[in-house]
């Protein structure tokens, strides 16, 4: 394919040009998020934002200069977008997952983690521990990209992923579907006094905010593990994958001897 009419970069996930993201999206390509020019708002590019909006896809209005770095060339034509590693999934999907094991629904949510390796290794985490699925929100968030693939170790094909335009609203769903949600919160109660055998949401926060206020005031339960070091937090992922695993015991029946 001729450079102007935009291309695909071979092993990345970045589409080029207008002909090529129109074809991407023709082609029922799953976008994570289109990339615009600020100062080019005309005709065919209008016409793609509008398709790409309404298919639910993230759009960002960014400088040339940044369409540049993406890319590595001056032959942008105003327009890049950016495929998913994996389809997504929506919240039904995860509920019908556990129906369809005969469990009561495991889910993570993952509240404006934004490094993709914390993302990849949260969701290789959940998908080991049974989890039936994970959310993450559109915006404030690392999405499905290569690297988050390469770090979940390939589980991002096993485990679906949902992306939500809301968190807390997302919550408000599930309740009524029984779920009761714990919060990975400092100040919370000890994370073994729980019981999680019943429809859970394990949320987790970003690496340096913690989980939002409106998502943690969703939380019917915050859960805390204990730090006996000089060092104040761990990680969301090790954090998440302790609770998960704690949460995959219980709802296994195994006992501590």
């Amino acid at each position: 394919m001729e450079e102007h009419k935009g291309r695909y970069i071979e092993e990345s996930n970045i589409i080029v040009g207008r002909n090529a993201v129109q074809e991407a999206l023709n082609a029922g390509v799953e976008l994570d998020k289109l990339f615009v020019a600020d100062h080019r708002q005309e005709g065919s590019i209008n016409r793609i934002v509008a398709a790409a909006k309404q298919r639910g896809v993230v759009v960002k209005q960014v400088s040339s200069q940044k369409l540049r770095a993406i890319c590595g060339s001056d032959h942008h034509q105003g327009i890049i977008a950016a495929a998913s590693c994996a389809r997504y999934a929506s919240v039904e999907e995860l509920l019908e997952a556990a129906a369809g094991r005969g469990e009561p629904p495991f889910l993570i949510l993952a509240d404006g983690v934004e490094d993709p390796h914390n993302l990849g290794a949260l969701i290789r985490t959940a998908e080991a521990a049974g989890a039936h699925g994970l959310i993450i929100p559109k915006r404030r968030s690392a999405s499905l990209t290569p690297v988050v693939q390469k770090t979940s170790a390939g589980a991002v094909n096993h485990l679906p992923v949902a992306r939500v335009s809301n968190l807390a609203a997302a919550m408000d769903r599930l309740k009524e579907a029984g779920l009761w949600f714990y919060a990975a919160d400092m100040e919370g109660e000890p994370w073994c006094g729980q019981d999680y055998t019943g429809p859970c949401g394990l949320v987790v926060g970003s690496e340096g905010e913690g989980i939002s206020r409106l998502v943690l005031e969703k939380c019917d339960f915050r859960v805390s593990l204990p730090m006996r070091g000089k060092v104040t937090s761990l990680n969301a992922s090790v954090a998440g994958g302790i609770l998960m695993y704690e949460i995959a015991r219980q709802r296994m029946g195994i006992k501590a001897k």
